[in-house]
């Protein structure tokens, strides 16, 4: 085997980037990764102190974070799993010195500044980031995976936008959808979803016994997902859940077709589309996806039951957020980017 990959993870004390931590550290290919932290992060000086699972097996410093650090090390490949304002203003720095990078946070996502907005960036260079912009990769390899093999920038997609991307990007490459009738997205996510920090929402007394809707309108995968599957905005409702589970995504999706079809063609459409794709699972139906069945894996499970008149359709999509929906995506990324088995590390 070739030399081994020196890797570099910044915001492993996250839930994502503890995942993505626990799936580099296995990696046959990669050497043990460098483990830094923002000196703001308080007083953790090794991760096992944040997530005790990883203690007495020889240490996982988390040294400093600097530019020059990185370069240092040598190392060839920087995860950041960071605040996006953070992402958004180390990235354009770190590219110029030549490391390349995947990025979990939705500061290199969009394209288009009107979806933008969501997230008020300030970039201190707007030409630079401007310039970084057009570099990054949108990380969907099963989109993607040509421009990700040669990209210096991947932008690891969202959690929910995931689960709904390839849910229709099946449909609408073959012009099934009938966008004047409007595709609604029914999503609901494990509370891990939300992140480390504890909020008045993702309190055990608030999310326990409870189910509840947020971000109508406004969330900010969706931007994700009209890029992604060339939507407008009117053409797609998504609404974001919170489920009273630790990790998890569920999407329940209704489309009109724009033409009658039988089940068995629709099954053929989500088949040719995904062949040779190691990380999506087709199921035949009437079988549909459920939560446990993704949950711990990089799958993306997808169902869905078709009326009898051909026209009405749900879809049911299935992923694990803190991996195919964030860590084990990435390191799929990875993958790909050094041209490797996708499931390299992953299984």
């Amino acid at each position: 085997m070739a030399a081994q990959l020196k890797t570099a993870v910044l915001g492993a004390t996250g839930y994502a980037g503890f995942e993505l931590t626990r799936l580099l550290l296995r990696h046959p290919r990669l050497q043990k990764p460098c483990l830094l932290r923002r000196e703001d992060a308080g007083k953790t000086q090794d991760l096992a102190e944040a997530f005790p699972a990883l203690s007495g097996n020889g240490g996982h410093a988390l040294e400093p974070f600097s530019v020059g650090r990185l370069k240092q090390a040598g190392i060839d490949l920087l995860f950041l799993a960071t605040p996006h304002e953070l992402s958004r203003s180390l990235v354009p720095e770190v590219v110029q010195q030549g490391v390349r990078v995947v990025d979990l946070s939705g500061a290199w996502r969009l394209q288009k500044p009107e979806h933008r907005a969501v997230y008020g960036f300030e970039d201190r260079d707007a030409g630079a980031a401007n310039e970084v912009m057009r570099q990054a990769v949108y990380g969907l390899p099963e989109l993607h995976a040509s421009e990700i093999s040669t990209a210096a920038l991947v932008a690891n997609p969202g959690c929910y936008a995931t689960s709904v991307i390839l849910a229709l990007a099946p449909l609408v490459n073959a012009d099934l959808v009938d966008r004047s009738r409007g595709i609604i997205s029914d999503s609901k996510s494990g509370v891990s979803g939300a992140g480390k920090e504890a909020t008045a929402r993702t309190h055990f007394v608030s999310v326990a016994d409870n189910f509840s809707a947020y971000g109508v309108f406004k969330h900010r995968h969706l931007g994700e997902m009209l890029e992604q599957l060339g939507l407008a905005s009117q053409d797609l409702i998504f609404t974001p859940h919170l489920l009273p589970i630790p990790r998890g995504i569920l999407s329940t999706i209704y489309v009109h077709l724009a033409q009658s079809v039988t089940a068995a063609e629709l099954e053929r459409c989500y088949r040719s589309f995904f062949a040779g794709r190691h990380w999506v699972r087709v199921f035949a139906p009437p079988k549909l996806p459920e939560i446990q069945y993704s949950l711990h894996s990089n799958y993306c499970d997808i169902g869905f039951c078709l009326a009898d008149d051909g026209r009405r359709l749900v879809i049911v999509s299935c992923i694990d957020n803190l991996l195919k929906g964030a860590a084990g995506q990435a390191v799929q990324n990875m993958n790909v980017m050094y041209g490797w088995d996708e499931a390299e590390g992953l299984n």
